[in-house]
């Protein structure tokens, strides 16, 4: 097992070796007190939640008031990180990964808050993410832009599925600078 820490503080990538034969799979995902040595704090995960998506759905991104570790447990998806955090010596960059049943990207991130995803089903994908506090209707949530162009990402796919919401959402500059 390994926790690597990756170039925006907070965000981590969590990586278990897999134990397969004929019949399957099994992997660990994570452990409490591998996660609390490298973030120097204990993580608190309050709700656990599941999320299914078909291929060429486009979530986020999405950061609110509470830590994040995300996990896809069926499919691939192409994830997108962004630091929103205004005070932090990150802001602004971005950090890609794919994520699911590929070899090699069976892997959990942990995001810490503040840290804004989104993610691309690439297939149909169940994502799931355990938070470290319980949903609250009109909790302080934080939305940017999937498209802004100031973020860069390179999405793999030019016109995904995306909700209303996420369309609507503000650009990193009014987010993080005011406008």
């Amino acid at each position: 097992m390994a926790v690597e820490r990756t170039a925006i503080e907070g965000l981590l990538v969590v990586r278990w070796d897999t134990h397969g034969d004929e019949r399957g799979f099994f992997r660990q995902t994570y452990q409490r007190s591998e996660l609390a040595a490298v973030l120097g704090r204990e993580p608190v995960f309050a709700q656990g939640n599941h999320s299914r998506s078909a291929a060429g759905v486009l979530r986020g991104f999405h950061a609110e008031p509470w830590d994040k570790f995300v996990y896809v447990a069926r499919g691939t998806a192409f994830c997108a990180v962004v630091d929103l955090r205004v005070d932090s010596p990150t802001v602004g960059e971005v950090a890609t990964f794919r994520l699911g049943d590929a070899p090699g990207e069976r892997v959990r991130l942990f995001l810490s808050e503040g840290l804004g995803n989104a993610f691309l089903a690439l297939s149909e994908v169940d994502y799931l993410y355990d938070v470290g506090a319980e949903y609250r209707p009109g909790v302080d949530k934080r939305a940017v832009a999937w498209d802004d162009p100031e973020l860069g990402v390179d999405w793999p796919v030019e016109s995904p599925i995306v909700s209303d919401a996420d369309r609507a959402n503000p650009s990193f500059a009014e987010v993080v600078r005011g406008g």
